[in-house]
């Protein structure tokens, strides 16, 4: 009688067995004489191979282990323990062959015997899995945001540290060539600071997620140029040829990112060459097209190769020259590559040079955007005798900005604020463009240029600067309908803007 599966059930109260078949989780009740003597409906769902009332429950652990359902290392060790631990009060995690997370928990009764509860955890498990993920990936952020920001204040400190003492000195200097040589090492400074600056917005921008790529089908002979005219005059000043291999076709990416890693690669072909030359071709791969930058300069050493494309880095021996750059550029460029999922490579030799190079998709030249007008490579004196307002509220700013444009030989109407420009305008001053600050003290740069058009009785070119950088700010300039530039302005992207609104208005773009 004691051995009869009915007589064990019977044994057990049926309120209780009715409960227990509405449990989700599989439940089974070993007795005294470990011997199943209950076992609900979930259990059956819950093991391939559930035990059967009155199995003993060592025969049911050999034949778990033998199942391969619950993945098992040692097998024969296993069944040791769990008939060693019979009755003891334990809960263990097992994987099962089909992937899922079974948690089984046993607990001992009053006599003698055990019940054990078999619970599907894969969900939690995994929610577990991915919070531990997510917690880990915000610790790596939080350190790399910290590290990021102690490098970026150093090297944000040291060219300002530069800059204070060089405007002191320079200020009761007398000597005309220690002046000259003072005001030159004070713009290598500002123009550190400069890059730098840019580079944090476009590292902040790409952390935010506030950069899509906007895939189209264009020639490469575009975008060429504009790098030609950016940095046509860098290479001058360093005695560097600087070439540009434009092939035919078309590729599809995002027109701006792109411009914006080969930028960072020029540039940091030019920082690193002092002899020689610097040349953008292009090499064709199957349905790609290899975009290489090649330069005859320093290269880079072995050693530093998988780390140069790291935020901050630099080489050891680049260390010590503050000039040598900031160690951003790269780090942007392959971040901007992995947004586009475009290969980037290093190929270099110490001593001879080095090969940037980024591949992109072939494009359709049906697909191509149309009207494209190739710029320009004219820009010495294709600005000489045009006349511009220009309207800033800062009295430094307004004035350097002022003989930077008289340099390239424009004709600038200076005005503090829009009731200044507005009687400008209204006194018959003519102009060809429209150069506003945005921040004013009364209104917006994009309501000043409203309101001069409105003067001029003409849809006259015009174009916003701005320090501030926030994305509804520029937004609501593009919206607008014009281009921006942010501050610190650049007097290359300044020059190619410029040269766009009144040569090219239709490929006037920003913000730069």
């Amino acid at each position: 009688m004691a051995d009869d599966p009915q007589a064990r059930a019977l044994t057990l109260d049926a309120t209780v067995l009715a409960g227990l078949d509405m449990l989700p989780d599989g439940v089974a009740i070993w007795g005294p004489d470990r011997r199943l003597a209950y076992g609900n409906g979930a259990l059956r769902r819950s093991l391939d191979a559930p035990p059967a009332v009155g199995e003993a429950f060592d025969d049911f652990a050999r034949r778990v282990a033998q199942s391969h359902e619950l993945a098992l290392m040692e097998p024969d060790d296993w069944v040791a323990t769990e008939i060693a631990d019979f009755g003891k009060e334990k809960s263990v995690d097992y994987v099962l062959a089909h992937g899922a997370v079974m948690q089984v928990t046993q607990r001992p009764t009053r006599d003698g015997g055990m019940t054990v509860a078999y619970s599907d955890v894969t969900a939690i498990k995994r929610n577990e899995q991915a919070l531990r993920a997510a917690k880990e990936a915000a610790e790596a952020t939080d350190e790399a945001k910290s590290r990021f920001l102690r490098a970026a204040n150093h090297d944000l400190r040291q060219p300002l540290a530069s800059l204070k003492i060089l405007i002191y000195s320079c200020m009761r200097e007398e000597d005309e060539r220690v002046r000259a040589e003072m005001l030159h090492a004070m713009s290598v400074s500002a123009l550190i600071m400069e890059d730098l600056l840019g580079a944090l917005l476009q590292i902040g921008q790409l952390d935010a997620g506030r950069i899509q790529p906007r895939v189209t089908s264009f020639q490469l002979s575009q975008l060429f140029e504009r790098l030609a005219i950016q940095f046509r005059h860098q290479a001058e000043e360093k005695g560097l040829k600087l070439r540009f291999v434009t092939p035919r076709g078309t590729v599809a990416t995002d027109r701006a990112l792109l411009e914006r890693i080969l930028s960072n690669f020029v540039a940091n072909a030019i920082r690193f060459t002092e002899v020689g030359t610097v040349l953008v071709g292009c090499r064709k791969e199957g349905r790609m097209l290899r975009i290489e930058v090649v330069d005859t300069g320093r290269g880079v050493k072995d050693e530093d190769r998988e780390r140069v494309f790291d935020e901050f880095y630099r080489a050891t021996e680049e260390r010590r020259v503050q000039k040598s750059g900031l160690g951003l550029g790269l780090n942007i460029v392959r971040r901007l590559a992995e947004l586009l999922e475009h290969p980037v490579r290093l190929r270099s030799r110490v001593g001879r040079g080095s090969i940037f190079s980024v591949s992109v998709p072939l494009g359709n030249v049906w697909h191509s955007e149309g009207g494209e007008i190739e710029i320009s490579e004219t820009v010495a004196g294709e600005f000489a005798g045009v006349p511009v307002l220009l309207v800033e509220d800062d009295d430094i700013l307004r004035r350097s900005m002022t003989q930077l444009l008289q340099r390239w030989g424009i004709e600038v109407h200076a005005a503090a604020d829009e009731a200044e420009a507005v009687r400008l305008a209204a006194e018959g001053v003519s102009v060809r463009m429209i150069v506003a600050d945005f921040n004013l003290k009364s209104r917006t740069g994009v309501e000043v240029v409203r309101a001069l058009r409105a003067v001029f009785g003409a849809e006259t070119p015009a174009m916003i600067v701005t320090a501030d950088a926030e994305p509804r700010v520029l937004a609501s300039i593009r919206e607008a309908g014009l281009p921006v530039l942010i501050k610190p302005v650049s007097p290359p992207r300044l020059r190619v803007l410029m040269h766009n609104l009144l040569f090219e208005p239709g490929h006037a773009a920003g913000p730069n």
